[in-house]
């Protein structure tokens, strides 16, 4: 399906994102390109101001890179382009505080809206130009072939920055257990424009959480993870006395992931394929029935 997307960008982040779109073929889908100031105030008292004039038509807003209030333009611009459809991701966490999310959402109304963190974590929502444009963009998939080396990757959905295609390009001839590691390594060569600061509503950096979603996609298709955490059942209490602590603090949980699943026994079970093992988890159990082990294969590569 085609869609109008109308970008708000500003800075490094926007531009780089732009240009994969425009690689990717969607530059005929792009309306318009309308620049945002850098280092704008945090708060503006009077944002229309700033609001765009002369909007084409659109169906998908993307907004890039924007720091604070001047995100309050949002609104006004799906309203003047007629957009049904915005994608807000979130790559630093200073850049949209929770209070302002909120306030942006009350302003759209009934147009749907995401804040995907970071983009490459967008998944389809059931809105038909977000899902069109995340059949492209968003959190990666990957086709391997590979027997002990990897010998032929597709990229069935990429990072809108680019990198999952940079990732791949440089995965190939890599040896199987070596895969994972080297696509944590390659991302951050890339590099991952994603804020280090740990994000104080998931416990970990946005750039961490980039880095898990490229690991995840390589350790589904090759049946292998070169580390996880994993629970021993004897000595997991079951949420008792501890409210499954482990699955409230864990950053990819917070995030939508099924990561930690609570079961029918209310014990927990660690998923390997999407664990990032960064290790929260462990620090939390009070009882110590969890830890990082390593060489878990959960089923055969792809021939």
């Amino acid at each position: 399906m085609k869609i109008r997307i109308f970008i708000l960008t500003s800075g490094n982040y926007g531009s780089r994102i732009i240009n994969t779109l425009a690689k990717m073929g969607f530059a005929s889908s792009i309306v318009r390109i309308h620049e945002v100031e850098e280092n704008l105030p945090e708060f503006i008292d009077d944002i229309e101001e700033y609001i765009p004039t002369n909007l084409p038509e659109a169906d998908l807003i993307l907004s890039l890179g924007l720091y604070g209030d001047i995100n309050m333009i949002i609104p006004d611009v799906a309203k003047e382009t007629g957009a049904l459809s915005i994608i807000v991701p979130i790559h630093d966490p200073k850049q949209i505080p929770i209070g302002l999310q909120k306030e942006i959402e009350n302003e759209v109304g009934n147009k749907k809206i995401v804040f995907p963190k970071p983009f490459c974590a967008l998944k389809p929502v059931g809105d038909k130009y977000i899902d069109t444009f995340a059949e492209v963009f968003g959190k990666p998939e990957l086709e391997i072939k590979a027997d002990e080396l990897i010998r032929n990757i597709e990229v069935k959905r990429g990072a809108p920055c680019g990198s999952t295609w940079y990732v791949a390009e440089k995965l190939e001839n890599v040896p199987v257990d070596d895969a994972e590691f080297e696509a944590g390594g390659r991302y951050h060569n890339y590099p991952c424009l994603a804020s280090m600061s740990v994000d104080p509503q998931i416990g970990d950096t946005i750039l961490h959480l980039a880095g898990y979603k490229i690991k995840e996609a390589v350790k589904k298709e090759l049946g292998f993870a070169s580390k996880s955490a994993v629970v021993d059942e004897e000595l997991c209490q079951g949420g008792e006395n501890c409210a499954h602590i482990c699955f409230k603090e864990c950053p990819l949980v917070k995030t939508g992931d099924k990561t930690i699943i609570i079961k029918e026994d209310k014990k927990i079970e660690i998923n390997p394929k999407t664990c990032g093992y960064c290790g929260i988890c462990v620090q939390k159990c009070p009882f110590g029935a969890i830890e990082i082990e390593e060489n878990l294969r959960f089923s055969e590569p792809q021939k």
